[in-house]
Formats: C-alpha cells, structure tokens, sequence
C-alpha cells in the first residue's frame, strides 16, 4: 500500500481552459494543473515510487480543507458541524483533479481504479492537505472450463 500527504488540489474549474478561434475549440491542461501535477509528482518521488503501481488500485481519499481563523467561534456557535461552514472543494472535482495528478506517476491510469472512497475530513492544525491511499488489487484468478470440466 502506498500513502502519500499530497498538496491540497486545485479545483476542477482552473484545472482545464478552453480557446475558441473561429470555429476551432481547444481544450487543454492550465498551466496551475501543470505545477500541481509536478507537485505531486515530487511528492510521489519523496516516497520512493519509481513506477506507477500496474493493474486494478483501490484508493482512499482524505480531503483535508484549511482551518479558517475562527473556527473555535464556529464550533461554538454550530457545535459538532461547525466544518460544514467551511470552503472545501467539492469530493468528486477533487477525486478527478486528484486522479489525473497520479496518473503515469503513482498509477498506470484512472481506468485500473476499481474502487474509490472519498471522505472529507475535519480541518486541523496541519494545513488543507489530502492523504492518499493506494492499494493493489489482485487480479481475479481464471475459473477456467466449468463446463468442460463436468463431462
């Protein structure tokens, strides 16, 4: 299993752009989707991975949103949900962002991810961050001739 603290992403909105020339219509990676990429690039390189994990991956998601200010004064007034008035991406632009940021890096490609589970966690005292989880699935094993096998 591979964990990886990663930056915080950048939302799905700045991440591509769009020209329009006449008729032509391009779409492409933003430059700020570029520097995130190289981010955790650098972070994936700290942890030791060489080649992205082949095949089937399960991963997990912890979304970590910045700890504003005030948050004693919004727990106190919202109590146990006072981090729902916090600003935090959204789960699913973020798993996109996310999953195109490791690709050719910590894994083959988005379309081996099996299984995803995303979760957005409290702010703390560490900073808006994401913590990754990557584990291998194995490969489903061959039933072989079930029919053949009978006669």
């Amino acid at each position: 299993m591979i964990e990886l603290t990663l930056p915080y992403p950048i939302s799905a909105n700045r991440y591509w752009r769009t020209t329009v020339r006449g008729s032509f219509v391009s779409t492409y990676v933003s430059t700020e989707a570029k520097e995130f990429k190289e981010q955790v690039g650098w972070v994936c390189k700290a942890a030791g991975i060489r080649a992205p994990l082949p095949g089937r991956v399960a991963i997990s998601v912890q979304l970590y949103p910045e700890r504003p200010r005030d948050w004693a004064l919004r727990q106190r007034k919202h109590g146990a949900t006072w981090d729902d008035s916090v600003r935090c991406l959204d789960i699913d632009n973020a798993n996109k962002v996310l999953l195109d940021a490791i690709k050719g890096i910590a894994i083959e490609d988005d379309k081996w991810v099996r299984r995803l589970s995303s979760e957005r966690m409290e702010p703390d005292e560490k900073g808006a961050r994401v913590v990754l989880r990557i584990e291998q699935i194995s490969q489903p094993a061959a039933q072989g001739d079930l029919l053949g096998a009978a006669a």
